[in-house]
């Protein structure tokens, strides 16, 4: 009974004359000093010593308190009230952790594939020479280019394409490369490409160049020391014995050059024949020689080390021919062989696309993918297969597992020289019915070496083609002057030493209607300007509502901005002779794109014929006439003019490509769901 009544004394002392200071209790009697053993002062260890005995604390009326030890704080956690919710938290905080790996697993798992850079936007493929000059000389050049990368933003493009300028010979536009590591000094240094490469990235822009691996110049270093048979450069080119007598050449086959006549010519140094597919000046390397290959992969790193962004593969079919010297079929076989002299009269089977080319190909990927590991430095990888077959230019796309190229450039459209509503669409369902699945299209309406579409088409098409080009799936590729109309040049006499009829698509710029079409200050340049330049330029254009460069604008920010045609199914609706009709849609989005382009002569089109439950009036999102922006149509007259082309906008929650009538015309490269609850794109339609 005593030493109960001591420790109640110790503890209403404690309450009694203690005071709270932050939350703990301390006596206000304690001197700063420690208290000596056995002293009055000795508080807390009375207290610590009363609770420590107190089996039941809440029964003697003590409650938890901040600063307690942690054998009482112990003995008041385990009691219920306190254990319970905390056991409560804990369960709750593991059940939202999971819930949320759960949710990001799910999201990435049903998750399409972003689009990468070479898919979100469209290409500009420059002719360096003919863009712009900064020097006076006449040529177009590298620092020109740099100068005019503010003008190439505003066309809402995603990449540059400039063609080929390595140091090189004048023949064949800069195809016979002296050397793949210089640049020729007509366009400037590697300083200079350095500048521009670095000030295309600043623009958020991104840089891919010509690469011609199939032959070289015979003014090169390699074909030199081949023609001596200096070690092992002996074989790094086609060489085979042929009889040369009196200036005229015997050679092993029939093989004939791309240019016409055979494709083989002596050599008066070594005494044997070289095989060249282009000119003789363009002697083809022997690509079955294992140190070809590793000099042209080294070649790809020089230049990717330089922070270039990808390649335009030129003349690939033409890599490998077959090891014997048969001769290739004649196209007519009554023909006299003598006679057969030019290249479309043979049947290209043991020159073209052999067994082993494409491995090739695929080593160039490879090489290009030790430089994309990097995030958001991935290595686009384009090739140019022009004249093959739609079956033989989807090779070019590779195997399910084994990626190639991503994707061979199309110029099928750039290939038409009369159109309709059924050649275009012949030439839209080709490519995306033979494309295999889960590849991306690209679309290209010119070329430096294709006839300009004013010239080739006629003036009232320019429009029309361009919105075709920006509304289709895939990547669109426009070439420099055609978002103004550009023509072909009519001159006679070019001072060059080129096809001239391959020239007349690369004049000059036409930037305004100064000297020179604003393209150089110079007393003259490398091929004359279009006549045509003084209205036909960029400075007028860009502030005229109604001109083909303000409607390229709105195209390509359009396609920059919209689900609907950067990831949208594409349904044709229908194809004649005047009229192409199709539609973008994406499940998610409760409106369409109807695309209405005429290539035809006037006619009248009833809209609602074609697409049940159609409105009868319309909002017109974009029209290739300009005063139409904005306003509505009637859909059961849709009346255009030869050239005419309408972008329509339509809210629905009826899609095409669900409908049993439309699902076979209906095409998609990547196929993706909007939510607009999340704001995401998803998979699992």
């Amino acid at each position: 009974m005593a030493e109960d009544r001591s420790k109640r004394d110790s503890t209403e002392m404690n309450m009694k004359g203690g005071r709270t200071d932050n939350g703990f209790v301390q006596n206000e009697d304690t001197p700063e000093r420690d208290p000596q053993p056995g002293g009055s002062g000795d508080t807390p260890q009375h207290i610590v010593v009363g609770v420590l005995h107190t089996e039941e604390p809440e029964e003697k009326g003590v409650q938890p308190y901040a600063g307690m030890p942690k054998e009482v704080l112990f003995q008041f956690s385990g009691q219920a009230r306190y254990r319970v919710p905390r056991e409560i938290l804990f369960w709750l905080t593991v059940a939202s952790v999971l819930l949320l790996i759960g949710a990001t697993i799910t999201i990435i798992a049903i998750s399409p594939k972003c689009l990468d850079w070479w898919q979100e936007g469209a290409m500009y493929q420059i002719y360096p020479r003919s863009f712009k000059d900064s020097d006076k000389d006449g040529n177009g050049d590298l620092k020109g280019i740099q100068d005019k990368l503010d003008y190439i933003t505003t066309l809402n493009v995603k990449t540059i394409w400039i063609t080929s300028f390595y140091k090189s010979s004048l023949k064949d536009f800069r195809y016979g490369i002296e050397d793949f590591q210089e640049i020729d000094p007509i366009f400037g240094t590697m300083e200079d490409f350095e500048n521009l490469v670095a000030a295309i990235h600043d623009k958020g822009l991104k840089l891919i160049i010509d690469f011609i691996p199939n032959h070289t110049s015979d003014k090169h270093a390699w074909f030199q020391l081949s023609r001596t048979r200096t070690g092992k450069y002996t074989d790094y080119y086609i060489w085979h014995d042929c009889t040369h007598e009196n200036g005229i050449t015997i050679p092993p086959n029939n093989w004939l050059s791309v240019y016409g006549n055979s494709s083989w010519h002596f050599d008066e140094v070594r005494k044997q024949c070289y095989f060249h597919q282009f000119m003789k000046e363009q002697p083809d390397l022997n690509f079955r020689n294992l140190d070809v290959q590793e000099e042209i992969k080294e070649i790809i790193q020089f230049w990717l080390a330089k922070n270039v962004d990808g390649f335009s593969f030129h003349a690939v079919k033409f890599l490998l021919e077959a090891k014997h010297l048969r001769d290739e079929i004649q196209v007519n076989k009554s023909q006299v062989p003598d006679m057969v002299t030019h290249y479309s009269e043979l049947y290209h089977d043991f020159t073209t696309t052999q067994v082993g080319m494409h491995d090739i190909v695929r080593s160039f990927r490879q090489t290009m993918d030790q430089y994309s590991r990097e995030p958001g430095r991935y290595r686009f990888m384009g090739t140019e297969a022009y004249a093959e077959s739609i079956d033989r230019t989807m090779m070019y796309y590779g195997l399910p597992f084994i990626q190639e190229a991503d994707f061979p450039f199309n110029n099928y459209l750039a290939s038409l020289d009369t159109l309709s509503g059924n050649s275009v669409y012949e030439v839209i369902t080709s490519w995306m019915e033979n494309m295999p699945e889960g590849r991306w299209s690209n679309w290209m309406t010119g070329g430096p070496d294709t006839v300009r579409l004013t010239s080739r088409l006629g003036n009232e098409y320019v429009n029309i083609m361009n919105m075709l080009l920006l509304t289709l799936p895939g990547t669109p590729i426009t070439y420099y002057g055609e978002e103004i109309g550009m023509a072909n040049i009519l001159a006679t006499n070019l001072n060059e030493s080129y096809d001239t009829n391959t020239l007349l698509s690369k004049s000059p710029m036409q930037w305004d209607n100064s000297s020179n079409a604003g393209f150089s200050e110079g007393n003259h340049t490398w091929l004359p300007t279009n006549s045509d330049y003084h209205t036909v330029n960029v400075d007028v254009q860009k502030t005229h509502p109604g001109s083909t460069l303000k409607l390229y604008q709105d195209l390509s920010l359009l396609h920059a901005n919209e689900l609907l045609l950067s990831r949208g199914w594409f349904c044709n609706l229908r194809n004649d002779s005047h009229y192409v009709v199709y539609t973008r849609e994406l499940d998610g989005i409760d409106r369409i794109f109807i695309v209405i382009l005429n290539f035809g002569e006037s006619t009248l089109l009833n809209l609602q014929e074609i697409i049940p439950g159609l409105p009868e009036r319309v909002r017109i999102r974009l029209s290739t006439n300009s005063a139409d922006k904005g306003s509505v149509v009637d859909t059961s007259g849709i009346f255009l003019n030869k050239g005419d082309g309408l972008i329509l906008e339509h809210n629905t929650k009826n899609l095409l490509h669900h409908q049993t009538a439309f699902r076979d015309r209906c095409f998609v490269s990547n196929k993706a769901c909007y939510s607009s609850v999340l704001n995401i794109l998803y998979s699992l339609c």
